[in-house]
């Protein structure tokens, strides 16, 4: 075989490979797509998703009978942008049936009085008897952020070492701490599914909690492994990573937007709202791998502590310290949260 019709063979071959491969990934990606969102009821969007994957198997028919690319291609375009227009009325929702702890989202108020001091309504503080039998309590709390001492990452693992969930906890003077968490905005019916989270199955919501109510259902409820890292961090830069946690919760109560497995999730929006202060932070694989989140942390300096990763991992694992935890028989309540605070924190 000459030498040129040999290359043209491969560049044939690998054409084909090229388009096979995209094509399987956009019949792949549309039918689950159609599968989460086309309307469930009378089984119309498992009829789509066969309809979607037939036509696809019919351009891959006549594609290799006529041996050629281009039916295909146009056909699978065609295909992609009518799926693509649909996608695009899919807008994310305020208003529906919430779970009970999603069901308020955090709102900011400031006062050009008392320029230090913000106050954040529905700061959640339930108490957890088990993740279905709790007491709701959403609260009015008042921040002055020229008290704000530190910044902690908590990392609760629950599904392998890869995995976990990212939390940011700022301590005050006083010994109040609040945790904002970037969560899914699920439905009363509605279980986490990292899968489903890539095709517009929930709405985003950042909460504001208590430490007593948002570490200690996870220590305490879940049986999850929760680790903190203290940030070395200016107080300047707390104080504007405080306001953009809380500017990002203001934008969500009135333009909700999708949680995304990939692109929009607990790890990835810390990053944004980091990047958004000046905070220069590489992109890095760790960040979707969000249980080495610490290492990435140590690797570009932003850990306080210049002691060896795996000694911070074990002075900040409080699981066992959160369950041993006996709230004092007197005291307010945020002396008694603060307590709480106080104890998880013993040998960091």
């Amino acid at each position: 075989m000459p030498v040129q019709s040999k290359w043209q063979a491969w560049f044939a071959a690998g054409v084909w490979i090229i388009v096979i491969a995209i094509s399987l990934l956009c019949a792949v990606w549309g039918c689950m797509a159609l599968l989460a969102q086309a309307p469930q009821r009378y089984n119309i969007a498992a009829a789509l998703a066969l309809v979607w994957g037939f036509a696809w198997l019919i351009l891959f028919g006549y594609g290799a009978l006529q041996q050629r690319v281009l039916p295909i291609f146009a056909g699978g375009l065609a295909l992609m942008l009518g799926l693509l227009v649909w996608w695009e009325t899919i807008d994310p929702q305020s208003e529906r049936a919430w779970a009970a702890d999603v069901a308020q989202l955090v709102a900011i108020e400031t006062d050009k009085h008392q320029p230090d001091v913000v106050h954040l309504r529905n700061v959640r503080n339930f108490v957890w008897r088990s993740d279905t039998a709790f007491t709701p309590r959403w609260e009015a709390r008042s921040y002055d952020l020229s008290q704000l001492e530190s910044v902690d990452v908590a990392l609760s693992y629950w599904m392998g070492p890869a995995i976990a969930h990212t939390l940011v906890s700022f301590g005050f003077a006083d010994g109040q701490h609040v945790v904002f968490s970037i969560e899914i905005r699920k439905e009363q019916h509605e279980q986490f599914d990292a899968l489903a989270g890539f095709f517009k199955q929930y709405e985003m919501a950042l909460v504001a909690a208590d430490e007593r109510d948002i570490l200690a259902v996870r220590t305490n409820v879940r049986g999850e492994q929760v680790h903190l890292y203290r940030v070395n961090m200016a107080q300047d830069s707390m104080r504007e990573l405080f306001m953009a946690y809380a500017r990002q919760a203001s934008q969500l109560a009135f333009a909700p937007r999708f949680y995304n497995t990939l692109t929009a999730n607990c790890t990835t929006i810390v990053w944004q709202l980091a990047r958004r202060i000046g905070q220069e932070l590489p992109t890095d694989w760790r960040l979707l791998a969000s249980g080495y989140l610490p290492e990435y942390l140590r690797d570009v300096g932003a850990l306080a502590s210049m002691q060896p990763l795996e000694l911070q991992r074990a002075q900040g694992h409080i699981t066992q310290r959160a369950q041993t935890w006996q709230p004092p028989a007197h005291g307010t309540d945020a002396e008694i949260s603060a307590d709480f605070s106080r104890h998880i924190r013993q040998g960091m």
